[in-house]
């Protein structure tokens, strides 16, 4: 069992999450996918190296409020090092990071929490011997609210993630899709503009995927930009407008999920026939397919070389 974060890691928790849902249910391709006006997150160039090697290279990468956006790839692709330095956890060697016109590289997580930036890790955040209403509460206590008003915030809360049934049960007892809707819960104390959620799928059944799926979605309606990475594709790929695939630090490869799953160098290298077979039966080609400048072509044709798929040749796309 992992060990209760400290006091400290309270202070930080609380500087990276709130709101009122409503549950939404993904549906497929973006016709019903509306974006909303409002500030954009985004990096640019970054890059992290590691005893020599690049762990992230030049990555560019963007989010609007209002917008679900994936960035998908394998284990050891770069993902979570990518988040990491958007939120602030760790420092680009190069590149920047911008909330619309502001350079935010040097400003400390907690500060861009309070801007907006909210995070979601992959491992569990929760206080283990914490009921679910002192979990919300802790996050709460930290704002210049009066009782009252934490108070109203709180049952506000619990109802809409669909957890005041939970709310005296400790946190250890909880599912692992429980569990999910606690941190989720947590981490919109601060009512973020931004969310980047890191494997949200992990560790739960499928059904609780499908609650988390509807949760995620409904962030979107509410305004709130969201960046989320996962091992599930399939899932993933179901309530997200776009997505990025990242593949040893690169991102050789983004647009639309019509793009992404009729694009055949993406179907071969990360898709794989099944779920390539799979998808197109849900998605409608696009209008427009993806075009690939001649330098992302070779990137791609690398990647596919690298995990010993031939990339296909002459094919539609």
């Amino acid at each position: 069992m992992n060990p209760d974060p400290d006091v400290k890691d309270v202070e930080v928790a609380s500087e990276r999450d709130e709101g009122v849902l409503q549950e939404v249910t993904p549906t497929p391709e973006n016709s019903t996918r509306q974006t909303t006006a409002g500030s954009t997150l985004r990096g640019e160039g970054l890059t992290k190296i590691y005893q020599r090697r690049r762990v992230v290279d030049s990555v560019n990468l963007e989010v609007r409020q209002g917008e679900i956006v994936g960035l998908l790839g394998p284990n050891g692709a770069g993902k979570t090092t990518t988040f990491y330095m958007v939120v602030g956890l760790i420092p680009p060697d190069r590149g920047k990071v911008f909330l619309d016109d502001r350079d935010i590289t040097k400003v400390p997580m907690y500060k861009r929490a309070r801007l907006g930036v909210g995070y979601l890790a992959q491992e569990p955040s929760v206080f283990r011997k914490l009921t679910v209403e002192e979990n919300v509460l802790a996050i709460l206590e930290t704002l210049p609210l009066k009782r009252k008003e934490r108070k109203e915030r709180l049952e506000a809360l619990l109802e809409e993630l669909s957890i005041t049934h939970l709310r005296k049960s400790k946190a250890y007892s909880l599912s692992g899709g429980e569990r999910r809707r606690v941190e989720i819960t947590r981490a919109l104390v601060q009512q973020p503009k931004f969310m980047l959620l890191d494997e949200p799928f992990a560790g739960i059944d499928p059904i609780a995927v499908n609650d988390i799926q509807q949760i995620v979605a409904s962030l979107k309606h509410r305004g709130i930009g969201v960046i989320i990475s996962d091992h599930n594709v399939e899932q993933t790929l179901d309530i997200v407008d776009r997505a990025y695939i990242m593949y040893e630090g690169r991102i050789p490869i983004s647009g639309s999920v019509s793009q992404l799953v009729w694009n055949d160098e993406v179907a071969e290298i990360y898709l794989g026939p099944t779920l390539t077979h799979r998808m197109r039966g849900r998605y409608p080609r696009p209008d427009e397919p993806l075009e690939m400048t001649e330098v992302e072509s070779e990137q791609v044709a690398e990647l596919a070389s690298e995990v010993s798929i031939p990339p296909t040749e002459g094919s539609p796309r």
